[in-house]
């Protein structure tokens, strides 16, 4: 686990050292472990170094024998061992136990074709001399982040947004990006709300040569096509991926746990690793004072079921007081205050390991969560048209839909944001998708936007933070292939979600923890904004520094918030968007 930085460019033109020094710098947290450059005239690529694998020759950039070949990576190939036995014999072979090593040693052997061996998470840079290109690549489903911007001949990347700006880009706000922001509560790959800074997104690479820049996918998920097998084959199939997932995810040479929370997801990860570990695995929670908000004594079940060396800590459950810092670490607004929570949990294991495994994926595979079941609560979505399909389910996840947002933008903002700019999102996946059935088309979905652009950015963002790597077996890409060639019928069942899945875990874990009801952050945020936090709610959404900024019709806000405050409305994802955009700002000073 590291970050990585650097650029590229046609007429050969160099940062400073400073600019490129403080690229790595401003990550530093990502890799506190060491800082590598290789740079030449009008190239760089860099790396701060978090050690997990061969601590003592682990150093990146790796560079071939013959220096025409250069990587940087941020993530974990996972496979690596069975990647290094096949180069062995051959002139190739691996000379250190590093898993960059392995790439390196795979891309001489066999082009940039290599990517589609590896089973892992990663954000990979590679310079070709020999073709004079650069190559940044990333993982099938995005749980490493990889951004670039390019612009005047010049591409320059970086693992966070910060190092792209640090080296000199201008912060401009992307208006369209802003309007997605507010439309699905979290800004949509591969936009980000600094104009002309985008996500490499997952499955693809791009390729900068001096003709320029081509995207290219190397991984198709709407290609899987369905397959048909009895429950059982199902949960054998099911149960031998995820096992083998979580064995090659305790590959580590640094001291190692789990979060865990006590729903079916992380105990299950948990259960699967004691049967790999010789000794107890070392499992974290965050628990809150209120009994009402607190699932940590659900933790504590599957810890005695396990095992495990637990640590549990409690906290107040307002944790708003971390917002700030969190949006600066994630570089973009974020209106699911989980992250704060996560924060905490990554912390607190800080202290004792540098890798944990997590639950994190499942929900989005096999239909976790209660929007799919409301949604999907009987036949009729399954009988729309596909048109009216399509309208409803872009409606069923939309925070502010079109009528709002025409009456929250100010004439200046409308003026900037394309037309129907929210759908165009989510119409080429359903296009894509249309093969599938409407709940795994919904479940697409999310798997192409929401992990990337949200659910992802909470691990890495959260952990990195405080230099602690988080690994998740349930992303393993066999699990996405399986979840994507069931059909959906078997992950949500007769109001029963994750049905297939939950059968298939119940001996491992127990029946309580299995079919207990899933708990979500859900601190009392709804009366914190109308008493508590007023002060911080008038300030962000209303005071003379806000409106200046000319996005909001700022009687529509007031009406907004006085509804909330009078009970007429329950606002609270609305308000808590608005606030997450205005920290942004000043974070970020845009």
């Amino acid at each position: 686990m590291c970050g990585i930085f650097g650029y590229f460019d046609q007429q050969g033109r160099s940062l400073t050292s400073a600019q490129l020094q403080t690229m790595g710098d401003v990550i530093n947290y990502r890799g506190p472990d060491g800082q590598g450059v290789f740079s030449e005239p009008g190239l760089a690529l860099g790396n701060q170094r978090l050690a997990i694998l061969d601590v003592e020759h682990g150093q990146q950039p790796f560079v071939s024998d013959d220096k025409q070949i250069v990587v940087v990576q941020n993530g974990e190939i996972f496979n690596h061992v069975e990647l290094a036995d096949e180069l062995k014999g051959s002139r190739f072979e691996c000379q250190t136990h590093c898993d960059t090593e392995v790439l390196l040693r795979l891309y001489q052997q066999h082009g940039i074709d290599f990517v589609s061996k590896l089973n892992g998470m990663f954000a990979i840079a590679i310079w070709d001399n020999n073709q004079k290109a650069l190559y940044l690549i990333r993982d099938r489903v995005g749980e490493k982040p990889l951004h670039y911007h390019y612009v005047d001949e010049r591409l320059t990347f970086g693992s966070e947004i910060k190092s792209i700006l640090a080296a000199g880009i201008d912060k401009k706000l992307d208006h369209n990006a802003l309007d997605s922001f507010l439309s699905f509560n979290y800004v949509v790959p591969p936009s980000t709300l600094f104009s002309g800074v985008k996500h490499v997104m997952p499955g693809t690479y791009i390729k900068a040569t001096a003709q320029g820049i081509e995207e290219v996918r190397w991984w198709d998920l709407a290609s899987i096509e369905l397959q048909q097998k009895t429950e059982t084959q199902w949960i054998n199939e099911f149960n031998d991926i995820l096992d083998d997932a979580v064995r090659i995810r305790l590959r580590a040479d640094v001291p190692f746990g789990a979060f865990l929370s006590g729903g079916v997801d992380s105990s299950s990860v948990v259960g699967l690793m004691s049967k790999h570990m010789s000794q107890p695995v070392k499992t974290f929670t965050i628990g809150f004072h209120d009994e009402k908000f607190d699932e940590s004594p659900f933790a504590a079940l599957a810890a005695t079921r396990f095992g495990t060396e637990h640590v549990v800590e409690k906290v107040e459950a307002n944790l708003l007081d971390l917002w700030p810092k969190a949006t600066y670490h994630c570089d973009q607004p974020h209106g699911d205050v989980s992250f704060l929570p996560m924060y905490r949990v990554a912390e607190l294991a800080s202290r004792k390991v540098k890798m944990v495994l997590t639950g994190d994926g499942a929900d989005e595979l096999f239909a976790g969560y209660d929007k799919y079941k409301s949604f999907f609560a009987d036949d009729y979505a399954q009988s729309m048209s596909e048109s009216e399909f399509r309208t409803r389910y872009l409606d069923n996840i939309s925070l502010f839909k079109p009528d709002a947002k025409s009456a929250l933008y100010s004439e200046n903002l409308k003026q900037h944001v394309a037309k129907d700019n929210a759908a165009s999102y989510v119409a080429p996946l359903f296009v894509k998708s249309q093969h599938m059935d409407r709940l795994n088309q919904a479940l697409y979905i999310d798997t192409m936007l929401l992990l990337p652009g949200n659910n992802l950015v909470k691990p890495d963002r959260m952990g990195m933070a405080v230099s602690i790597e988080n690994r998740a077996p349930f992303l393993d890409y066999r699990m996405v292939e399986l979840a994507f060639s069931m059909p959906g019928e078997l992950k949500l069942q007769q109001g029963e979600t994750k049905y297939i899945y939950k059968k298939a875990v119940a001996d491992l874990i127990g029946t309580d923890l299995t079919y207990r009801k899933k708990q979500m952050f859900t601190v009392p945020i709804s009366e914190w904004l109308k008493h508590d936090m007023k002060e911080m709610v008038l300030d962000l959404l209303l005071s003379e520094k806000t409106m200046a900024r000319e996005l909001f019709n700022k009687e529509y806000v007031s009406t907004l918030y006085a509804d909330h405050c009078n009970g007429s409305a329950n606002n609270t994802r609305e308000i808590r968007a608005l606030m997450a955009l205005e920290i942004w700002f000043r974070e970020f000073k845009v």
